[in-house]
């Protein structure tokens, strides 16, 4: 997941980080179950260990042997190295409870002892260093944590409980590949999904969340604009494509502040512009890479029409005898919505347990997941990610809450404070499983 901005006030921050000092709630602290330390060592050990998107064999079979004897059917090798553990126990409602497992093609600098120094290859073969710079180590423990805890506190529900950990998160396509590979079909089509994710814009021992449209979809964009090359100093031989790349770039400004709906959030950003060699010479040809946030089928559909016509036009109004190739990638993410009753519903317990203080509904975020696919495969299910703030506090504090002075996630420097994240998670996502099947 692309680091996150959430739309939360600052003041707002700072409240949340008062409140931390305040802990009056008599239910605020996570259960104590003798977990802690073994999850953090497993914490410890999966982020040492990181393996980037579509590799996760060992970990997959790491979380595999963590589970061995609960009581849960394990099957692995799901859409490629996805996993998922089912647990039968009466008639009832269907949980889906879902982790990721792939980490980023980062080199770590956070200084922990047990900071990632491994070379993983990506998909397509190139060696890229690997960290688990977007706290899915923390997903995995956490995972852990509450298949643990719902198989020794069975006899406090009834229904079936599917955990599934899921690879390929990062680039958001390891749902569908699992969902493709027949994943309902193994184990039952759930009624309930939930995840949680951890969160660099909250301290450590509170919670985000937010009903309705959440994360933003997201298209990946791709733009060759085609020209014709000549000498610097004969521009009048050329079709020159970087001026043209340039009026694409101005023109692609107006979509979002004239044609979207000012209460319908969209982002139009171009993130790179490659071409062209030298001074004195004109070439034949730019790329443009653009990323796409929206928060409606609709909008996502506009945005990339949008484009088209925006770089069609500028290529016609320049006499290109080419049209741009215009390509959107395969790897883009639907809007991820919570179902406002249900995100509701959990939030109130939330609050219950932890203290209304520690429980902040948040604006959404222009980053992108593709946890709502399982949603969307199984329509009449409800829906809820959450977050679980990781920032230490010390760092927090010192920062003011200002986010530019705090590492974030898919940064380099990510260290989150899993010690108090993995325990206040597990004891959440327990507390809301227990909701959806029958227990408080």
């Amino acid at each position: 997941m692309i680091q996150r901005m959430l739309k939360l006030p600052k003041s707002a921050l700072l409240a949340i980080g008062a409140s931390l000092a305040f802990c009056g709630h008599a239910a605020s602290a996570p259960q104590a179950d003798g977990e802690s330390p073994r999850l953090m060592a497993l914490y410890r050990e999966l982020h040492a260990a990181p393996e980037l998107s579509f590799g996760e064999t060992e970990t997959a079979a790491r979380l595999a042997r963590e589970i061995d004897g609960l009581g849960y059917t394990v099957t692995q090798g799901i859409g490629g190295t996805g996993l998922a553990a089912v647990m039968h126990n009466g008639a009832g409602p269907v949980l889906l409870i879902r982790t990721d497992m792939d980490a980023l093609p980062i080199s770590e600098d956070t200084g922990l002892p047990f900071a990632s120094t491994v070379t993983r290859k990506t998909r397509e073969g190139e060696s890229q260093p690997a960290m688990h710079a977007c706290g899915h180590d923390i997903h995995m423990a956490s995972w852990v944590g509450v298949a643990r805890r719902m198989a020794a506190e069975k006899a406090r529900w009834r229904g079936t409980l599917i955990l599934v950990a899921q690879p390929a998160e990062e680039r958001v396509g390891g749902a569908r590949a699992m969902l493709k590979d027949g994943l309902y079909a193994r184990t039952a089509t759930p009624t309930h999904i939930l995840a949680f994710h951890d969160s660099a814009a909250q301290p450590a021992g509170t919670f985000g969340w937010t009903p309705g449209p959440a994360l933003a979809a997201v298209d990946t964009v791709d733009i060759t604009v085609k020209g014709q090359g000549s000498h610097g100093a004969s521009p009048q031989l050329s079709k020159d494509p970087i001026v043209t790349a340039a009026r694409i770039v101005l023109g692609l400004q107006t979509i979002v502040s004239r044609e979207i709906a000012p209460e319908d959030a969209a982002v139009v950003t171009v993130g790179a512009i490659n071409g062209g060699s030298k001074n004195n010479i004109i070439p034949d040809r730019v790329e443009l890479k653009l990323t796409l946030r929206s928060f409606s089928d609709s909008t996502r559909v506009h945005l990339v029409e949008a484009v088209r016509r925006t770089a069609r036009g500028e290529a016609m109004a320049a006499g290109m005898s080419v049209e741009p190739d215009v390509r959107v990638s395969d790897e883009g993410a639907n809007v991820t919505v919570n179902t406002p009753a249900f995100a509701e519903r959990i939030a109130g317990v939330f609050r219950e347990r932890f203290g209304a203080e520690r429980v902040q509904r948040i604006a959404p975020a222009t980053v992108s997941e593709d946890f709502n696919e399982f949603g969307r495969a199984a329509p009449q299910a409800e829906t809820f990610m959450f977050w679980v703030g990781a920032q230490p506090k010390a760092v927090f504090d010192a920062a003011g809450g200002d986010l530019t002075k705090m590492p974030g996630l898919h940064t380099a420097r990510w260290a989150p404070d899993a010690a108090t994240a993995i325990p206040m998670a597990v004891d959440a996502m327990t507390a809301a499983a227990l909701s959806v099947l029958g227990g408080r």
